[in-house]
């Protein structure tokens, strides 16, 4: 199994104003697959808040995959990515430009998007939109790279998705 965390970066949410519509989304994208999510968490945009949780759980809690969700526009609040950043020890460029392609296909205002992916110690962590649709549409172009690119990263077997593509 692939261990996932889930981090909605939002001050609106954090505060309670508006509920997470993106956590559902992604649970249900991720049933069907060798995910199990063991972290979950809605946090404001704070950099420092940002920073603490991923090295959390990537360094106590040695997850898989972390998936931020929210706070990668252009926006003068959103510091998902420059945090992110901060915390990772190798990037994965192309996991973050496949998205924004593929995404800019449906919506144009996807290439304005910012979200980065990389690694720190054995955890793949890649930065999702904060809209439900943007989030789901991300996850689902990357879903078929995140059990290779696990077991990659960690040197463990994992059980590869029906359609998933062959790196043989």
């Amino acid at each position: 199994m692939i261990r996932v965390g889930i981090l909605t970066i939002s001050d609106r949410e954090a505060r309670g104003e508006v509920e997470d519509r993106t956590y559902a989304v992604l649970r249900e994208t991720l049933a069907f697959g060798p995910y199990e999510i063991t972290n979950y968490e809605i946090i404001p945009d704070e950099p420092a808040q940002i920073k603490r949780m991923l090295r959390l759980w990537t360094d106590r809690d040695g997850l898989d995959l972390i998936l931020t969700n929210g706070s990668i526009r252009l926006s003068n609040r959103d510091h998902a990515p420059e945090a992110t950043r901060d915390m990772l020890e190798k990037e994965a460029p192309g996991i973050a430009e496949l998205i924004r392609m593929e995404a800019y296909k449906k919506n144009p205002l996807a290439a304005l998007s910012r979200g980065v992916a990389g690694v720190r110690g054995k955890t793949l962590i890649v930065n999702l939109p904060g809209g439900p649709q943007g989030c789901k549409d991300s996850l689902e172009i990357i879903l078929p790279l995140i059990p290779e690119a696990v077991q990659r990263i960690t040197g463990r077997p994992v059980a590869q998705l029906a359609n998933t593509l062959s790196f043989d």
